[in-house]
């Protein structure tokens, strides 16, 4: 069988680059995640490779190099590094932007990149760095990675997920880097609009959370008779045929299992609020978005981190029911297959979608530089299995033990997250 091309996901997250990249044909041998939480999701879907719960400062090109060779023998060579660089892309006075130390790790994207040597990366950040002073720093990015001898593919692209089979607008900037003499991948095609998944495609055949007592404490729930999906987009999200896996490997989980949907308790003044609003306009005190069936979702957003107060995700309200979608519901908005796990709590749930790439996306893109490698995808026969179930209910304290780290993240009082492993009912 032909060897499939390396990658590497920086900056991971709960996996939505990296499900896309594996999709399109890569082995995403190693994801570099700071967050313990996310790297434990992450690890769980991802059970075959390698996770490394560190800041990408801490990583250096020559481990990443080793712990390829360690996983696949032999000299095999990473053909493309991704990741999407927290950066706040301003200047300070006098000073290059790409030099402000809030941008440090862009520059460290930039360093891995140089120290590895891959074919190809793939930089990802918000549509904001395009507009106004921000340009500067886009602009030192681009020259600094052609400093390193790498071409970006010009003119760079903003792309919206709803073009590529999201029922979501999401527009994020993409740089796509080749190294010199390499062919430059193309931008990805966006689909026919007659292709393009709805709101009700996504969420129309899964069952309403609340109709499960047991969804008041706990994120899953097994269905008896689990409703088959009733558009294309919905059926993919299950994985019902072999074709739904595109060329990734299928992974062995309970299709009767529903998970991610904990329920939210809605006082009855805000369930009449919702009931009150119209699909696809807001509900002025919440400034929540009531979903078109016949649209898409607006952007999902991450909420904030315990830095900044540990603030919930500001989930849409569903169209047919009373209240703000599940984490399961607001997955199937971003692309994620219901294999996929997230974490149980809605809000590191909810913020693992909203920070993520959404796969087909992730995978459009992904297809475009295995073109440009000359490799020819296939479908793997290796069905891989899931991680511990443990992994996914864990706390920041619980994480930290698990990885044996200290606790990267900003100290600020935060809710409380323990809470019950997913069970058998």
């Amino acid at each position: 069988m032909t060897q499939r091309p390396i990658a590497i996901d920086l900056f991971a997250g709960a996996g939505g680059l990296s499900l896309g990249f594996e999709q399109a044909g890569f082995d995403v041998a190693i994801a570099v995640e700071i967050d313990p939480v996310h790297g434990l999701v992450h690890h769980f879907n991802f059970a075959q490779w390698v996770t490394l719960p560190r800041s990408v400062k801490d990583v250096t090109g020559k481990e990443l190099r080793e712990k390829v060779r360690e996983q696949f023998g032999g000299d095999r060579e990473i053909d493309v590094v991704v990741g999407g660089a927290p950066c706040q892309g301003f200047s300070l006075i006098g000073q290059r932007a790409l030099d402000d130390p809030r941008n440090l790790l862009v520059k460290e994207f930039l360093r891995i990149v140089r120290e590895v040597q891959p074919k190809y990366f793939l930089f990802e950040n918000v549509k904001g760095l395009t507009i106004g002073r921000h340009r500067q720093f886009l602009q030192e990015l681009i020259e600094a990675a052609e400093g390193a001898d790498y071409q970006v593919v010009q003119p760079w692209q903003v792309l919206n997920a709803a073009d590529y089979g999201v029922p979501q607008k999401r527009e994020r900037l993409f740089l796509l880097g080749a190294q010199r003499g390499l062919p430059q991948p193309d931008y990805p095609q966006p689909l026919e609009t007659s292709d393009r998944p709805t709101c009700a495609d996504a969420l129309e055949d899964l069952p309403d959370a609340e109709t499960f007592t047991r969804l008041r404490d706990r994120d899953a729930v097994t269905l008896k008779a689990p409703p088959a999906p009733t558009s294309a987009y919905g059926r993919e999200m299950r994985c019902d045929a072999p074709d739904d896996w595109h060329f990734g490997y299928q992974r062995q989980w309970n299709p009767q299992r529903l998970t991610g949907s904990w329920r939210t308790n809605h006082t009855s003044k805000i369930r009449d609020r919702f009931r009150q609003t119209q699909p696809g306009t807001i509900d002025k005190p919440s400034r929540f978005l009531k979903l078109d069936p016949d649209g898409v979702a607006n952007t999902l957003r991450a909420g904030t981190d315990s830095a900044r107060g540990a603030f919930t995700s500001p989930r849409p309200i569903h169209y047919k029911y009373n209240r703000c979608v599940t984490v399961r519901e607001m997955a199937r908005l971003h692309g994620f297959p219901d294999w996929f796990r997230l974490h149980s709590t809605k809000w590191h749930g909810a913020r693992q979608i909203g920070n993520s790439v959404p796969p087909p996306l992730a995978r459009a893109i992904a297809a475009e530089i295995i073109k440009a490698l000359g490799h020819q995808p296939t479908c793997p026969e290796t069905v891989h299995k899931l991680g511990d179930q443990s992994l996914l209910s864990m706390d920041i304290s619980a994480a930290c033990r698990h990885w044996d780290i200290e606790n990267p993240i900003a100290p600020r009082s935060r809710p409380s997250l323990s809470v019950p492993a997913d069970s058998s009912d």
